[in-house]
């Protein structure tokens, strides 16, 4: 189905795979219509509940772009090439379906973006994470300046940009990018074991979590309102009297997805 990815899905759980060993996955312009199009699957497909993306093999999750097709670019193409990493991200972003990155080996350039894109990460023990652009005259194009502040503040975000310096997964950990660092061999069945805990929840309010999370850094009112409304959606869900009522009479609640 996809030239550059292996896709499995199983009890709900799409594993996505970037598969070019050979490049240490790095990204093209196949695996980006390959990614564009897995994740609108991911929003259509009603027997995806949830996504863990990985990187084919033990040394790269996503090791960069392809440098090879940025070389004749013009400055108008560099513009046309960021605009469309930056709205196949916003896919991954924005999904109302949980989406976990397994990082096992580099993230780097592009890579360290795709795996930012995603809702959150756990790293194998071998994870490499950087934005090494400026070593080529460039920067991060696909949202990189942008979620790293996020998500470990202006100060060391500027030092890694400035400096193309990698740092690894202990790092990577204690900076807040990762949420767990497992052995290479455990990283699929702690992202699945995580993922299974977030399935067994409700699905509506799951995907609400996501959305009011994201709204905080568009415009931090508009994140409140954004979360005002999604409280309140929530009050019209069979899920919500399931959950609440199952609370109440001591039960495990069975949610139903509405």
């Amino acid at each position: 189905m996809y030239s550059t990815l292996i896709t499995s899905l199983d009890a709900g759980i799409l594993t996505i795979t970037v598969n070019r060993p050979d490049k240490l996955n790095a990204l093209n312009k196949e695996v980006m219509a390959d990614l564009d199009a897995v994740s609108s699957d991911m929003a259509t497909n009603e027997e995806i509940k949830g996504v863990i993306l990985t990187g084919s093999g033990t040394k790269a999750f996503v090791a960069g772009a392809d440098i090879s097709e940025f070389i004749d670019l013009t400055r108008g193409e560099g513009l046309d090439l960021a605009r469309r990493g930056q709205e196949i991200f916003f896919k991954f972003e924005n999904s109302s379906k949980p989406v976990i990155a397994a990082v096992n080996g580099f993230a780097l350039g592009g890579g360290c973006e795709l795996a930012m894109a995603c809702h959150f990460r756990i790293a194998s023990e071998n994870a490499k994470f950087g934005q090494p652009e400026v070593n080529l005259g460039l920067i991060p194009g696909y949202g990189g300046t942008q979620r790293l502040v996020q998500l470990i503040g202006k100060g060391r975000t500027l030092e890694l940009l400035m400096t193309g310096n990698m740092i690894d997964a202990q790092t990577a950990l204690q900076y807040g990018l990762v949420n767990h660092v497992v052995t290479l061999e455990e990283l699929i069945t702690k992202a699945r074991s995580i993922m299974d805990v977030i399935l067994s929840k409700a699905p509506f309010a799951i995907g609400k979590c996501i959305a009011a999370a994201n709204a905080v850094y568009d415009n931090e009112k508009m994140g409140y309102e954004v979360e005002l409304e999604a409280f309140g959606d929530c009050f019209g869900t069979e899920d919500k009297k399931e959950g609440t009522s199952a609370f109440l009479e001591k039960r495990k609640p069975v949610f139903k997805g509405n």
